[in-house]
């Protein structure tokens, strides 16, 4: 009787647990432990192979396979939960090989439009950084950049379309005000051709706050 009991109660706690927002399996877990594991077969050996000039990236994965079909459920199918456990296998792998420790460093998500916000609910970018600072310990200000005007999506665009594209989009937010010398790691989901991120640089340059670089869950090529 005992054995019935407890195999039917095993039973009804699969079929209680949420499936997998990747492959549909069952899990406690934000992913299951398959979909963890294809996963883990993007992560970059070198995350800091890009920490070069203009903009230095420091980047946990290869955008491509399991990690591509993870960043594309996090934004475009509600799934944010994705984000915090990406965003905390950012901050392991940066407290791992950090690039180079400031003491004054703030980590500042790429902002969406406010219609954009509106519309998916949440930035992803946003709660990879509060991950990514919770893990390394990192001082986060959501609102030290924002974007005030409505871009195109940049996928499609050549590079001068996404250099005139993001032109003018963004300003320096209010809450930076209270980091008078702070330097600036911006955090994203994906790191293509930059150009998103040189608009966000030049803006902080404009106001003369530095940039460390970027960190991001992945770039669009592997590290040599």
């Amino acid at each position: 009787m005992i054995y019935v009991r407890n195999a039917l109660k095993s039973l009804l706690n699969l079929f209680l647990q949420p499936p997998c927002p990747l492959c549909q399996r069952s899990t406690s877990s934000d992913l299951c432990p398959y979909c963890e594991r294809q996963l883990h077969t993007c992560q970059q050996k070198n995350p800091e192979a890009r920490w070069l000039e203009p903009i230095p990236v420091f980047s946990w994965g290869v955008y491509g396979g399991s990690l591509k079909r993870a960043i594309a459920a996090m934004k475009y199918e509600n799934q944010p939960q994705i984000a915090h456990l990406l965003g905390r296998w950012l901050g392991e792998a940066w407290l791992l090989k950090p690039p180079k420790s400031n003491a004054n460093l703030i980590a500042v998500p790429i902002p969406l439009h406010t219609s954009k916000l509106k519309q998916r609910g949440y930035n992803q970018a946003a709660l990879i950084a509060e991950s990514f600072c919770q893990t390394t310990g990192l001082k986060l200000e959501t609102n030290g950049l924002v974007r005030i005007r409505e871009t195109k999506a940049q996928f499609g665009l050549s590079a001068s379309e996404r250099e005139k594209n993001l032109a003018a989009a963004f300003v320096v937010g209010k809450g930076l005000r209270r980091y008078p010398n702070a330097t600036v790691l911006l955090i994203d989901d994906i790191y293509t051709t930059g150009a998103t991120a040189a608009a966000a640089v030049q803006t902080f340059s404009q106001c003369g706050v530095d940039v460390l670089g970027l960190a991001a869950l992945a770039t669009t090529a592997k590290d040599k």
